[in-house]
């Protein structure tokens, strides 16, 4: 939970363990950065472990920059969270895939009973394509990825 967060329509809501936790953290950053000294740590600490609402918490964090630890912290949560979006639409993909593998292989086999002919499998060369550009993108992501 950021100062910054916490606007004026919030800032009466009751606080969570996990805000407290949050200016906490904060506030352990500042004081390992020497932006707090171990008084004023002491005593911010305390007014957040007796913290009811999320503006109290805010304004014992107002003042303090955004920690190094922090901003890395926040960073690989980003870079993470992108990770798993990526990973999720790459599934998502391969289950198009499967998809159009049903659909197409159905059209074949419709086919190929209504013919009575067994001819070539024609969905092989789409599907082969298709799974060729998605194993491409694990291959060689693009730049953005």
């Amino acid at each position: 939970m950021d100062s910054w967060a916490v606007d004026q329509a919030s800032a009466d809501l009751r606080a969570s363990d996990a805000d407290r936790d949050a200016v906490f953290e904060r506030l352990g950053d500042a004081l390992a950065e020497g932006a707090l000294d171990t008084a004023e740590y002491d005593r911010r600490l305390d007014a957040a472990s007796r913290a009811t609402t999320l503006g109290v918490l805010a304004r014992l964090t107002a003042d303090l920059p955004v920690s190094r630890a922090a901003a890395a912290r926040e960073t690989a949560a980003r870079e993470a969270a992108k990770a798993q979006a990526d990973k999720r639409e790459w599934v998502k993909e391969w289950g198009y895939w499967g998809g159009g593998a049903l659909i197409m292989s159905t059209i074949w086999g419709v086919n190929a009973v209504r013919e009575g002919e067994w001819e070539f499998y024609w969905p092989l060369v789409p599907l082969a394509i298709w799974a060729a550009v998605l194993v491409s993108y694990i291959l060689w992501p693009s730049k953005d990825d």
